[in-house]
C-alpha cells in the first residue's frame, strides 16, 4: 500500500522531468557540437607543445577519431532521450508492467512479477543499445584499427555478460525487493547496506572469479620489470599483491593498466598492448601514478563518496516509493492489487541520472584534481619524463584528442586535457 505524510504532485513531477530531459540534451548536443568543432578546426597543425613528439598523422588520426565518436554520439543522445521518455510519459513502462503483472503474477506470485518485470525491462534495453554497440565496435572502432574482436566473440562476450548479470544480480534484486516489503519504514537502511555488503563483495571476487570469465591473466614474466616494480612498490611502502597482464589484445588495441580487487584479492593488471608499447621506465612510471591514487586515499574516498550518495539514494527511494505522484507524474499507474517496489526502482533508475547529470562538471572537477595529484606522487617516485613520454604514447595509441573543446573537457573530462597535464609535470612536451 502507499502512504505517505507528504503528497508529490504528478503535474509538477512530470513538468520538472520534462523540462529536465530537454534541458540535458540540449545542453549534451550543443556540448558535442562545440566539441566537434573545436577539434575539426585544429586537426590540421599539430599543438606547438607536441609538435616535435607528436606526427601530424597520429594527431589527424586523433581528431577523426573523435569527430566520428562525437558524431555517432549525437545520434545516440538523440535516442537515448526519445527512449527515456518513451518509457516515462508515453506510457512504456506502463504497457509492459501490465502485460508482464498480467502474464506472471497470478501463475508465479509477487516476487516472481517484480524479477520478470526488472528482467524484461533490462532485456528490453540491452536489445535497443545493440546496434548502437555493434556500430561503435564494428565500424567506428574498426575503421581506426582498434577493433580485435570478431563476431563470435562479441557474442559469446554478451552472453557471458548476461549469464553473470542473472547471477549476480538476481540475488541482490530479490534481497532488496523483499526488504522494500518487509523490512518496516526504515526498509532502505537495510537495503542500502545489503547493497554495500554486496558491493565490496563483488570488489574481492571481481579479479578472480568474474574478470577471468572474459579475458586470460597470467602472473608478468619479464624479471628485469617485476624486480622494477618491486623496487617501486618497496620505496612508496606498498604491498605486492600480484602483478598481472591481461590479453586486452584479443578485443582492442587500446591500452591500459589498472588496479583491482580489494584487500587480498588486491592486484595490478596490465594491459598486453601496454606492456608492447611502453619502456619499462615508462610503466614504472605510469604504475607509480596508479600507486598515488591509493596512497592519497583517491580510491576509498571515491568509494565512500558513492556509498553516501547511494544512502541518500535509498532513503529518496523510500520516501518516493509512497507517493502515487511519483508513479502517475512519470507515466505508471501504480498497482492495486500487486506490489510497486519493483516499478518504484525503475522509475528511480531512470530519473536520477537525469537530474544527476548537472553535478557531472562538479565530479569531473574532482577526478582531474585526483589525477593531478596522482601525478604529482608519481614525479616524487618516478620519473616525471618517463612519464610524459608513457602519457604521450597512451594519447597516441588510444587516438585521444590533444585539442578539445575548453568548455567540453571542463563539464566531462575525468582525465585533465593533455597539454595541461604535461605542463603540471614540468617543462613542456
Amino acid at each position: 500500500m502507499i502512504t505517505s505524510i507528504f503528497t508529490l504532485s504528478p503535474a509538477y513531477l512530470s513538468i520538472a522531468f520534462a523540462l529536465a530531459v530537454a534541458l540535458s540534451l540540449a545542453l549534451k548536443l550543443w556540448l558535442s557540437s562545440r566539441q566537434i568543432r573545436h577539434v575539426a578546426m585544429h586537426r590540421k597543425v599539430v599543438p606547438e607543445a607536441f609538435a616535435t613528439v607528436v606526427p601530424l598523422p597520429a594527431h589527424q588520426k586523433a581528431a577523426d577519431y573523435t569527430i566520428a565518436k562525437s558524431r555517432f554520439g549525437l545520434l545516440s543522445l538523440a535516442f537515448d532521450s526519445a527512449l527515456l521518455l518513451g518509457w516515462t510519459l508515453l506510457g512504456g513502462l506502463d504497457l509492459l508492467n501490465h502485460f508482464v503483472r498480467d502474464s506472471v503474477l497470478s501463475a508465479w506470485g509477487p516476487m516472481a512479477y517484480q524479477l520478470v518485470l526488472i528482467g524484461a525491462f533490462t532485456l528490453i534495453g540491452s536489445l535497443l543499445d545493440l546496434p548502437f554497440s555493434l556500430y561503435t565496435t564494428f565500424r567506428i572502432e574498426q575503421q581506426f584499427g582498434f577493433n580485435r574482436m570478431t563476431l563470435a566473440l562479441y557474442v559469446a562476450d554478451m552472453l557471458k555478460g548476461l549469464l553473470v548479470g542473472v547471477l549476480i544480480g538476481l540475488p541482490i534484486t530479490a534481497l532488496i525487493l523483499w526488504l522494500m516489503s518487509a523490512a518496516g519504514p526504515y526498509w532502505w537502511l537495510w537495503a542500502w547496506a545489503a547493497w554495500v555488503a554486496f558491493s565490496l563483495s563483488l570488489m574481492m571476487l571481481y579479479p578472480t572469479v568474474i574478470a577471468p570469465l572474459f579475458n586470460k591473466f597470467k602472473p608478468l614474466e619479464n624479471d628485469a620489470l617485476v624486480q622494477r616494480i618491486q623496487a617501486l612498490m618497496s620505496r612508496c611502502g606498498f604491498a605486492l599483491k600480484g602483478l598481472f597482464v591481461m590479453d586486452g589484445s584479443r578485443r582492442s588495441a587500446h591500452g591500459n593498466a589498472y588496479f583491482t580487487g580489494l584487500g587480498p584479492a588486491k592486484r595490478v593488471v596490465f594491459f598486453d598492448t601496454l606492456l608492447q608499447r611502453l619502456q619499462p621506465g615508462e610503466v614504472e612510471a605510469v604504475l607509480a601514478h596508479e600507486l598515488g591514487h591509493f596512497k592519497l586515499k583517491h580510491v576509498q574516498k571515491r568509494m565512500l563518496s558513492l556509498f553516501a550518495v547511494s544512502l541518500g539514494a535509498f532513503a529518496l527511494l523510500g520516501w518516493l516509493s509512497t507517493q502515487v505522484g511519483f508513479y502517475t507524474g512519470l507515466g505508471v499507474q501504480p498497482n492495486m492489487s500487486a506490489p510497486n517496489d519493483a516499478l518504484a526502482l525503475l522509475l528511480l533508475m531512470m530519473v536520477v541520472p537525469v537530474f544527476s547529470f548537472f553535478t557531472t562538471p562538479f565530479s569531473s572537477w574532482l577526478s582531474r584534481r585526483h589525477e593531478f595529484q596522482a601525478d604529482a606522487y608519481a614525479k616524487l617516485h618516478a620519473s616525471a619524463q618517463e612519464l610524459k613520454s608513457a602519457l604521450l604514447k597512451l594519447h597516441e595509441d588510444n587516438a585521444s584528442t590533444l585539442t578539445p573543446d575548453p568548455l567540453y573537457a571542463r563539464f566531462y573530462y575525468s582525465h585533465p586535457p593533455a597539454v595541461e597535464r604535461l605542463a603540471a609535470l614540468g617543462a613542456s612536451a
